[in-house]
């Protein structure tokens, strides 16, 4: 392997190492053997157009390409052109992956699940960016030492994301990596120079090569390693995770700060609940009621169902109004109370969405907010959440009696057609157990009350937190068959069930009523965080029911001897609930990669929404991308005359690494000269004046002249370069002759003053002395069959040969 390919290779392995400081980050691990395989490509692209070689900008520019283009077939192919051409809708594609990756990580804990697109293009994209830089400053520029500035960053970015758990062993990893490049690159120079410092053989006969300098740099590098990883030792570690960079999640970090979001419900509720101590999430005062026993806050709505877990769906969110409209169903019959409620959320506590009772009529906050009209929720906008601030909140309490939820006539048909859809991978045991629990309901109101008792009461059902969510579609067969579980589980199997027997539903996520304290205030906890149900029932709307048992209320209109009573029940408190401030980590604001795979966790991020609500940014007004459109044109302008200027820009690289700069010693004259001689022949042969290889360098030199018609000037250099080309071929001691890339540029000027305009175009545009590429090609391959036949025998033995 030559000197610059063992450079590429260091350059790919210091990269690499120092991208496996993100393996704590995200999971499954494995995706560094996808990131090694895409990095050894785009390696393997620059070392060819090297070879070739390629004018340095163009060697930067196939190799972004090919990055480009590898990006594009994982996670932009539906976009491409022909699947392979990133056009503008992949480049609007990748825009909206990296949004969703921005907010995914400051949703998810660590380690973060890749099974999100848009952590999975950062992660990939960024390593791959990286490695473009280093490989372009270490091997296409050759000067690794600023190539240490790529990798620094990375391992700087992976280090502040992670938990600071293990990271001096990332920092040698990448350091290693680093200190591989550097001796690389002395070794290369090393070897060009010749031996500079003295040095004792290494044996008798041995060539006394570089050894002290290499020796030297070794010694220098492990010094400067060791000196490192001291530093490091003693300065602050950064920490905070994915999330914050004040503190880590549940589970993980030291609890002083980090965030939870109920928005993604399995890891958020999972850990909540599992908590050693609960911890103050939110203080809670009611003005004008007393009743606190039906005060869940809600935060966001799951409604829609793949057939594996429950997500939102993603709809258009606009600006706050002043009054809320009135809730989708409601009628003017339905008794309801007007509740104001003052909510002061933790410092710690940074929320994508904002935590309400349901239905909302009215907010004051402050900060910058949007709203989502079907699940009247409240959506930060620009990294806008609810850390520390106090916000008020006019609700509607509902209160509709059993007879009018028994009366409620058909939903309309378009929340039929959305609510109730069920996919058909859903187990046929969903279906048959909601006929059998519901067998004798008159009406669906009978049949979500049967629903609530199956779970809460009568179906001999245990709340457990301890249990996993599950995976895939047989988790709620599973959950039906095992009947245990936590409010997850309650919520999506009564959901389901519902919709199986055609009543409209959707999940609610969000919290339970909290603990009344001595002060007036309700603390609402970790150990609150909740999920339930909500059915739909023409005239009343949104309706919550409450299938987990010993969590939350049970609502009066589904008690059987209320018959309308207004007498609220007495509430159940939630399990471990306490008042006092917790030391555990805060919940994530996202799922866990295990309890991930449920997709739960996926929301409508606030730029999504807003640009279906015809907003989005300036520079994308009304879905146009101008820009990206004109980007692409033009990208495909230039790629297009790049094409046929292929020619010309191969050949003025070739005659530049010619002519360019070299050794000064003895040693070089011959190589130096040779290659001036090649550059003369192959411009006369662009010029019409075919090469001879029969004739000597003086015969053909003569002849270049006369079939050229050269000046006198040019005539001599001509000359000289022969001459030069003859002393280092025959002289007994090769010297140096200085200028001779002076004399065929003076032959290059001669030649084009002496022909008219067309041969000049065709010889700048579409030069003759290209056919040497192919004659290479031909020869390499000749040169491969010669291998391969000379392998041929040896894998079969001869006749009657033993053994």
């Amino acid at each position: 392997m030559s000197g610059r390919g063992r450079l590429a290779l260091c350059a790919w392995a210091a990269t690499l190492m120092a991208a496996c400081a993100l393996l704590p980050l995200v999971e499954p691990v494995t995706w560094i053997v996808q990131a090694a395989f895409l990095l050894g490509v785009q390696t393997v692209v620059g070392a060819a157009t090297r070879r070739i070689p390629l004018a340095r900008p163009l060697t930067v520019a196939a190799q972004t390409l090919v990055t480009l283009v590898m990006l594009t077939l994982i996670f932009a192919r539906d976009q491409a052109l022909f699947g392979l051409i990133p056009g503008p809708g992949a480049f609007v594609h990748f825009g909206d992956l990296l949004q969703q990756g921005g907010d995914d990580i400051a949703r998810y804990a660590i380690p973060a699940p890749l099974d999100s697109d848009g952590i999975k293009l950062m992660v990939f994209g960024g390593v791959l960016i990286i490695g473009l830089v280093v490989d372009t400053l270490a091997v296409t520029f050759r000067s690794a030492a600023p190539a240490g500035l790529p990798l620094l960053a990375l391992y700087s970015v992976a280090a502040g994301l992670s938990e600071g758990h293990g990271d001096w062993f990332w920092f040698l990893l990448a350091a290693t990596g680093y200190l591989l490049l550097l001796l690389a690159e002395g070794r290369e120079r090393l070897s060009q120079w010749g031996r500079v410092f003295g040095g004792a053989a290494r044996g008798p006969g041995a060539d006394p090569g570089p050894v002290a300098p290499v020796r030297t740099g070794r010694r220098i590098g492990v010094a400067s390693l060791g000196v490192a990883l001291a530093v490091s030792a003693v300065l602050p570690t950064m920490n905070g995770g994915l999330l914050d960079t004040t503190g880590a999640g549940v589970g993980a970090g030291n609890g002083n700060g980090g965030t939870i979001s109920a928005v993604n419900p399995l890891l958020t509720l999972r850990d909540s609940l599992n908590v050693d101590e609960d911890r103050q999430v939110l203080s809670v005062r009611t003005g004008n009621s007393t009743d606190v026993s039906n005060l869940y806050l809600r935060i966001v709505s799951l409604d829609e169902f793949d057939g594996r877990t429950w997500k939102p769906s993603k709809r258009p969110i606009k600006a706050v109004p002043d009054d809320f409209p009135t809730p989708v169903g409601l009628g003017g019959d339905v008794r309801r109370a007007e509740v104001d409620t003052t909510i002061e959320a933790a410092n710690w506590y940074a929320q994508d969405y904002l935590p309400m009772p349901y239905p909302p009529s009215g907010v004051k906050i402050k900060g910058s907010w949007r709203y989502e009209p079907e699940g009247m929720a409240l959506v930060g906008d620009h990294g806008q959440n609810t850390r520390g601030l106090t916000y008020q909140v006019k609700s509607l309490d509902v209160q509709p009696t059993a007879e009018q939820l028994a009366s409620a006539p058909t939903a309309p048909a378009a929340i039929e057609r959305d609510y109730t859809k069920l996919p058909d991978s859903v187990p046929s045991v969903v279906a048959k157990t909601a006929r059998e629990v519901t067998a004798g309901a008159k009406n669906p109101y009978e049949q979500a009350v049967a629903l609530q008792d199956y779970f809460a009461v009568n179906g001999g059902f245990e709340y457990d937190t301890k249990v996993e969510v599950g995976d895939g579609p047989n988790a709620i067969a599973n959950f039906l068959r095992d009947k245990q579980g936590f409010c997850v589980h309650f919520s999506f199997a009564m959901a389901a069930m519902a919709r199986s027997l055609g009543i409209p539903a959707r999940v609610a996520v969000g919290f339970a009523p909290g603990t009344p304290q001595a002060d007036g205030s309700i603390s609402v906890g970790l150990k609150d965080a909740h999920a339930w149900p909500e059915l739909y029932f023409e005239g009343v709307g949104w309706t919550r029911f409450e299938p987990t048992p010993t969590r939350g209320t049970v609502p009066s209109y589904t008690v059987p001897d209320a018959t309308g009573s207004l007498t609220p029940d007495v509430p159940r408190p939630s399990a471990g609930s306490s008042t006092e401030p917790s030391a555990s980590p805060s919940a994530s604001e996202s799922c866990s990669a295990q309890l991930r795979k449920l997709e739960a966790c996926d929301s409508a991020s606030p730029a999504a929404a807003a640009a279906g609500d015809g907003g989005g940014p300036w520079w994308a007004v009304q879905g146009q991308w101008w820009y990206l459109k004109l980007l692409f044109w033009v990208s495909v302008g230039l790629l297009v005359l790049l094409i046929p200027l292929a020619p010309m820009l191969g050949r003025l690289r070739t005659r530049s690494v010619r002519l360019g700069g070299h050794g000064r010693s003895d040693a070089d004259a011959a190589a130096h000269a040779l290659a001036a001689w090649q550059e003369l022949t192959d411009t006369a042969w662009d010029f019409g004046i075919l090469p001879d290889d029969s004739q000597t360098p003086r015969k053909a030199a003569a002849r270049i002249v006369r079939l050229g018609h050269l000046d006198p000037t040019a005539a001599a250099s001509v000359h000289r370069v022969a001459d030069a080309v003859e002393q280092v071929l025959y002289a007994p001691r090769p010297r140096p002759t200085a200028g001779l890339a002076q004399d065929v540029y003076r032959v290059i000027g001669g030649l084009r003053g002496s022909v008219g305009r067309v041969t000049r175009a065709r010889a700048l545009i579409a030069p003759r002395s290209t056919a040497r590429v192919l004659w290479a090609a031909s020869e390499w391959w000749a040169g491969v069959k010669a291998r391969a036949a000379a392998i041929r025998p040896t894998l079969r033995k001869p006749f009657g040969q033993q053994g």
